[in-house]
């Protein structure tokens, strides 16, 4: 099939979970011997060589800058007052992306199918259709990384500030009905967990009509490519890994530095959190404490994770799956998280990782891993043995398939 694949993010490098997923199904459909036609967004941060690094898998590829800003985040919050629509999918409506792609088609009209990285690229996948002559319109398949509402609710649940909960609940309800709303306009909906597929159909008075094409393909990773790390490294950290842009991911490394480090350090004044990821360094400017690094993003995390004791998740609101997860198990270090950080995971506390929720047994549980090396071994043993039996994508995206299958299929 000839494929016109939307991202929101460039799928590459692999240094997030959104781009871990879609560059690896952009790459089972490419040795699938499917054409792939990318068009992406792209941030200030991208390489020309993540673009030549695609170009191996792609056809053709087209990008176009993202323009963000908190002034045009003013204006999107705004727009979305008037008009109804969510923030998020009123944000990331950008004209010039909807001109390229209507560009794009004019030029070469034959695509197959369209695929929708993600929510957000909905409204560019459905816009793409109706480009296409009447009775000939492509198939359209939307990724559903997350049951989007269900995030912006729970982030609403742990916020104290009234004002922001009251937008967050606007935000949650309004996206809801969006969400279903895109649903039923897709041929295929792909969710990332069993979990938001229900969430979402919790809320639904009826089936969306796409609902017998609907699946579930769990996010994946390559067991076979794994970091380097000097394991003989003295364990000092207390790691976190993940950008602070994210909502989710900023709540809860605070709830953690608030609620539960405290605690931590008390017992064990050597160990430092250490936080990776992009914006951690500005966003945690304010946090005076000598025993937390902020490093922002980085290149290379494999000096720091060497000399990782424990990987935290300490997630409050969350959908999908945490990668961040995976990529421990695949470097051989154990992982304490929240119940919600590890949903949609195979994930069986004190088996494969630690899970615990109030910020006491958090704390109790990151100590215990840090000073029990034969705990922490199981641990790792157990998380790589999953990460192989459940998460290769070699294996796993080979239903994808199923959702691409040819009309003579």
């Amino acid at each position: 099939m000839n494929i016109l694949f939307l991202t929101q993010v460039l799928p590459y490098p692999m240094d997030a979970g959104p781009k871990t997923r879609a560059y690896l199904v952009l790459r089972h459909l490419a040795e699938s011997n499917h054409e792939v036609t990318l068009i992406s967004f792209t941030r200030a941060a991208d390489r020309l060589e993540d673009v030549h690094h695609l170009s191996r898998y792609c056809r053709r590829i087209h990008t176009l800058p993202m323009p963000r800003s908190r002034f045009l985040d003013g204006v999107a919050l705004m727009r979305s007052f008037i008009t109804g629509k969510p923030f998020l999918v009123t944000r990331d409506w950008i004209p010039s992306m909807a001109r390229l792609i209507k560009d794009v088609l004019r030029r070469e009209p034959s695509f197959d199918a369209v695929h929708s990285d993600q929510l957000w690229m909905a409204p560019y996948a459905l816009l793409a259709r109706n480009c296409a002559p009447a009775g000939n319109g492509p198939l359209v398949v939307l990724d559903q990384h997350n049951a989007v509402f269900n995030v912006v609710k729970r982030l609403a649940g742990q916020e104290s500030n009234p004002l922001k909960r009251a937008i967050l609940r606007r935000e949650a309800r309004i996206m809801a009905r969006h969400e279903e709303e895109t649903c039923r306009r897709f041929d295929r909906i792909v969710w990332v967990t069993e979990q938001d597929r229900q969430a979402f159909l919790a809320r639904q008075s009826q089936a969306p009509a796409g609902i017998a094409a609907e699946t579930v393909i769990p996010i994946a990773v390559d067991p076979a490519v794994c970091l380097q790390l000097d394991h003989r490294a003295a364990k000092n950290r207390i790691t976190f890994l993940g950008g602070l842009h994210w909502p989710p991911n900023s709540q809860g490394i605070r709830w953690f530095i608030r609620e539960v480090w405290p605690q931590v350090k008390i017992l064990a004044p050597n160990l430092i959190l250490t936080v990776i990821g992009r914006d951690s360094s500005r966003e945690l400017a304010s946090v005076s404490d000598s025993s937390i690094e902020a490093t922002g993003y980085v290149d290379d995390p494999a000096p720091f994770l060497s000399e990782t004791a424990v990987i935290i998740v300490p997630l409050l609101a969350a959908g999908g799956m945490r990668v961040k997860i995976l990529d421990a198990w695949s470097w051989g270090l154990p992982v304490v998280s929240t119940t919600i950080g590890a949903e949609g995971i195979q994930a069986i506390d004190r088996e494969n990782i630690r899970l615990a929720d109030r910020p006491a047994d958090f704390a109790a549980a990151v100590l215990e891993v840090a000073r029990d090396p034969l705990l922490a071994s199981r641990l790792t043993l157990e998380g790589r043995r999953t990460l192989q039996s459940h998460y290769d994508w070699r294996k796993l995206y080979q239903a994808w398939d199923r959702i691409y299958q040819t009309p003579s299929a």
